[in-house]
């Protein structure tokens, strides 16, 4: 157990030191979500009529698990697996006495890692615009930790079954991507979909994602109020992570033959 944790941690921690010496990728990750969150707090102030410090309280949930956790956590998964692939680090893997289940778990740690400083971020950012975040912290943080493992599951599955080079992954991403977080409420609120459009986000996990972390942090809203977010949510993560070790462990099978 310790030789497997130990394993994991030193995936995690290789893939933060590259992302810590490529500087530009650590700083429009952190750049991001602070633009999106201003302009989507500006725009709820402007054109909702809300305060300040409501339209930033607003804005936060979906700024974060609908988009910056989005692209960082699958956007940066899909971007791990092909590197990896291309610089061959996946032969070398062969030869190693580590795991496949822990290089699994090590991205997906790494990529946590880096979903909690984006959602530290975005949440700074916003209380210190006014926002008042009232409800309870150990259930957003499990909604905002479900997202991550939603979204590294799905990256897994792309990365793995879809893109083969780095070309690859930016038509994934917009192919994949874009129409999801719009019909998600990433930037429009779902309140201003028709009924068509509605009844398509109730099958779209960014939805639930969005809808459930702003019930709980920005509405204060009980746990019954969100139940049926977070149960889509929760099994959705879990088909996904399940679905994204099944394509990596098919991907290793398909790379020992080559």
């Amino acid at each position: 157990m310790t030789q497997f944790l130990r394993e994991t941690g030193a995936v995690a921690q290789r893939i933060l030191t590259e992302l810590w010496r490529r500087r530009r990728s650590l700083v429009f990750w952190s750049l991001f979500p602070v633009l999106l969150l201003i302009l989507n707090g500006l725009i709820l102030a402007e054109r909702a009529q809300l305060e300040t410090a409501d339209a930033f309280l607003q804005a936060a949930p979906p700024t974060l698990v609908g988009a910056a956790l989005f692209f960082s956590c699958l956007g940066g998964s899909v971007a791990t697996v092909v590197s990896e692939r291309e610089q061959q680090t996946l032969k070398r893997l062969f030869l190693s006495p580590l795991s496949g289940v822990s290089y699994f778990l090590g991205i997906f740690v790494a990529h946590c890692a880096i979903g909690l400083g984006q959602t530290v971020l975005v949440w700074a950012i916003a209380v210190s615009l006014g926002a008042s975040f009232t409800g309870p912290i150990l259930l957003s943080l499990a909604i905002i930790l479900l997202s991550i493992a939603a979204y590294v599951g799905v990256g897994f599955l792309l990365g793995t079954q879809f893109a083969r080079r780095a070309e690859d992954i930016n038509a994934l991403i917009a192919a994949f991507g874009v129409p999801l977080l719009i019909l998600g409420g990433a930037f429009l609120p779902a309140s201003l979909f028709p009924e068509t459009l509605l009844n398509l986000a109730a099958y779209n996990p960014i939805y639930h994602m969005v809808m459930a972390l702003t019930g709980i942090a920005a509405e204060g809203d009980s746990f019954e109020a969100i139940t049926s977010h977070f149960w889509f949510l929760a099994i959705f993560a879990g088909v996904m992570t399940g679905s994204g070790w099944l394509a990596y462990r098919r991907m290793l099978q398909v790379e020992r033959q080559l």
